[in-house]
């Protein structure tokens, strides 16, 4: 399809979820299919720029917003191949970020869940494409609709980055605080499930996996940004990835302390059991003496000796009493040793 076959019925059989207009200071209007596919074949006025959010990923890929905004063929193929590992990357001129939101449950109740959003920014245009509805990209509308400044389509991708990099703060706040009160419960000799401490490390793993981009590689897109890139956007894009950078460390650290916690936890626990089957064991050997006797005595035959003797109950008992508290001396002082 050529850009002279793309009309505006064309425009509105591609699923546009929101298109905003921005002008040179900043502000976003809304706009349809129609009016966005129109600017981006006439050109802009400057310091213009639209930002396009789908939901249908196949006609996207194939329709007029990837042709009319100049995609990348490496958009499309990351789009493809269902990258959900957060990155960005560049590719000629433009920004390529993949993005995640998370909805996590501390106490573990609902499973971790996660939705993908995928992102191509250039000067004159931000398209973005999700799956299922994202939490970071109605904030940002609702920022956009309350007249708060966007001056560049990098500023909407940073602020995305941003609301990512606070929401993998707040998971670690949260699991700071579980951990916390794990610590405490081991100061006042309770013991906390390891399993759970476990989960919570493998939730950081997956979670730092999914949310933090490599600092390193924002510093290195940094490096070699591209002309159109504003001196405010790549100072921002730089305080991102500080504050990815904090979080992965962070992460890192409390990885560390849980599993010194799990250390812990697991040798109060083997000390425990060793403790109870010493209980145990004494207790058997203390009982030997008199599960001996009473069983020699028990027994229905001829030559049991004091059958006949008037003090052969207390003569017996006596004996055992004896031998008991022998077996008891013995383990207290083995025990002592």
């Amino acid at each position: 399809m050529s850009t002279a076959e793309i009309d505006a019925n064309t425009a509105t059989r591609i699923p546009l979820d929101r298109g905003y207009l921005f002008s040179a200071e900043g502000v976003g209007r809304e706009i349809d299919a129609a009016i966005a596919s129109e600017w981006l074949k006439n050109g802009d006025s400057p310091g213009e720029f639209v930002w396009l959010h789908f939901h249908d990923i196949p006609r996207v890929l194939e329709g007029w917003p990837i042709q009319l905004a100049e995609v990348p063929a490496a958009f499309g193929d990351t789009v493809r191949h269902g990258y959900r590992s957060t990155r960005i990357m560049r590719a000629h001129k433009h920004f390529i970020a993949v993005l995640n939101d998370v909805d996590y449950d501390a106490t573990r109740k609902r499973p971790l869940e996660a939705a993908t959003l995928w992102v191509s920014a250039d000067a004159r245009c931000l398209l973005s494409v999700r799956t299922v509805p994202l939490r970071s990209v109605e904030q940002l509308r609702h920022e956009v609709c309350a007249g708060h400044p966007f001056h560049s389509p990098m500023a909407l991708l940073i602020r995305l980055l941003q609301e990512q990099a606070d929401v993998m703060i707040g998971i670690g706040r949260s699991a700071v605080h579980s951990a916390h009160v794990a610590e405490d419960m081991l100061s006042s000799g309770k013991l906390p499930k390891s399993s759970n401490l476990g989960a919570f490390r493998r939730d950081l793993v997956r979670l730092r996996r999914l949310l933090a981009p490599e600092p390193a590689a924002l510093f290195r897109l940094l490096s070699r940004a591209p002309d159109w890139l504003r001196d405010e956007d790549a100072q921002a894009l730089h305080q991102c990835a500080e504050q990815f950078s904090l979080a992965l460390r962070d992460a890192s650290a409390l990885e560390e302390h849980i599993r010194l916690l799990q250390a812990e936890i697991d040798s109060k626990i083997v000390e425990h059991t060793n403790r109870s089957v010493l209980i145990l064991t004494s207790v058997t050997v203390i009982a030997l003496p008199v599960t001996l006797i009473s069983g020699l005595l028990g027994m229905n035959i001829g030559g049991i000796p004091l059958r006949s003797s008037a003090y052969g109950f207390w003569t017996i008992l006596t004996i055992t009493l004896l031998l008991t508290g022998v077996a008891a001396w013995l383990i207290t002082r083995l025990m002592r040793d």
